[in-house]
């Protein structure tokens, strides 16, 4: 992609402009959070300068108008993702909120004691505890589907747990420690011929790759806006209507509410029965803009691009001695995370930060996986639209530099 276009595209990141520790900054820790256009930033300040009201509870101008943007946010995240209509979309702080509501309240709906959910072997810990202590109240059993040496799924043994009839499948779209990216569709598919419902987690698929939840036939999809330039504390849960009406709330409280009593309560309608309480209606603003940001972009130049750069890196890694990568799927998408033979993978990223590099260091909130490959934690650096390959150069050469050192 022409160098011109990206320079462009990180104008609108007047973050990425500054100097850390004299070095200029290397933003590589995009799995973790990316940064945030001005378009987002400018948004969420315009809302509290001049839109600034509680939603859905007032007939005065303010509160219509609030009421008004944040709902066609929802159009906008639901037309983004090709949801069959906008109440499919529920606003959350995020995928571990939006996890956190499917264990709760699909939990509720379908587990009961002796009953089995099924996760991988590579998820992120809120594709796991969740479901992990839900079913410890209710008695039931965790199944999770292995991985080989090289991070990919092993479909055959998934398939045979498959035929234990799980009453749920819950499966992360893009590792979010080895960059695998899952053959989820026909995961879905395999999983339906059974008649059991499938929870995608696309925090690390939304930013980088076209979601069409209708074509997938997920019935459940989350995602997180700080992962796709949008603010912190906003994302979504996107469900198919007919679950989401046969499912029961996850908080009670004002909004979710249609009739309320001493005796009994009555609950709102979709997506309301969900969102309890006062929405991040600024942040959901900014969540659309991120979306009209990503928008505007060519989808298929940009995830040619961050391919480009993953495979930039790779080839200039493995040409470290001592050098393991982990995480080797023929499929990779977003990231790359690696060992150095001897060096702690804490060591390696505090000497690089030293040199104006930002990465990951650690488990990644995946302990299991850490665990499958008997190692500590990984390196992990992850790429977005607006890195460029010669900022994947200074980071191999701040590694190169870094485990010299320490050796």
């Amino acid at each position: 992609m022409d160098s011109t276009y990206i320079n462009e595209i990180r104008r609108q990141f007047p973050i990425l402009n500054q100097q850390v520790y004299g070095k200029p900054l290397v933003y590589l820790d995009n799995a973790a959070t990316t940064q945030k256009p001005l378009c987002v930033i400018d948004r969420e300040r315009d809302y509290y300068l001049h839109e600034n009201c509680n939603i859905h509870r007032g007939v005065h101008y303010l509160s219509q108008m609030a009421t008004e943007a944040y709902e066609n946010a929802r159009r906008t995240v639901a037309a983004f993702i090709h949801a069959a209509a906008p109440h499919d979309i529920v606003f959350t702080r995020g995928t571990t909120e939006s996890l956190n509501l499917l264990a709760s309240s699909l939990g509720q709906l379908l587990i009961e004691e002796n009953d089995k959910v099924l996760i991988s072997a590579m998820e992120h810990h809120s594709n796991l505890v969740p479901w992990q202590q839900m079913l410890r109240q209710k008695k039931g059993q965790l199944l999770v589907c292995p991985m080989d040496d090289n991070g990919v799924l092993d479909l055959q043994r998934y398939e045979t747990l498959l035929d234990e009839k799980p009453r749920i499948v819950s499966i992360a779209h893009i590792s979010n420690t080895l960059g695998t990216i899952n053959p989820i569709k026909e995961m879905i598919g395999m999983a339906h011929k059974h008649g059991i419902p499938v929870i995608v987690d696309g925090a690390q698929s939304i930013a980088h790759h076209y979601i069409d939840v209708q074509s997938l036939d997920c019935d459940f999809f989350v995602f997180s806006g700080h992962k796709m330039y949008a603010p912190m504390g906003i994302g979504g849960l996107y469900g198919k209507s007919d679950w989401l009406e046969k499912m029961p709330p996850y908080q009670f409280g004002g909004e979710m509410v249609d009739q309320v009593s001493f005796e009994a309560t009555t609950f709102n309608k979709l997506p309301f029965k969900f969102e309890a309480g006062t929405p991040n209606v600024g942040a959901a603003l900014g969540l659309e803009s991120a979306v009209r940001f990503i928008e505007s972009l060519d989808r298929n130049q940009i995830e040619a691009y961050e391919s480009a750069l993953l495979q930039r890196a790779v080839e200039q890694l493995s040409e470290i001695e001592g050098l393991r990568f982990i995480g080797q799927a023929a499929k990779r998408s977003g990231l790359v995370s690696f060992v150095i033979d001897g060096i702690h993978p804490y060591d390696l990223g505090t000497i690089i930060d030293k040199m104006g590099v930002a990465v990951r260091t650690g488990h990644h909130c995946a302990e299991p996986v850490m665990t499958r490959f008997g190692i500590p934690g990984t390196v992990r650096a992850s790429f977005a639209l607006y890195n460029t390959m010669e900022e994947v150069d200074v980071f191999v050469k701040a590694v190169k530099k870094a485990a010299a050192m320490l050796r």
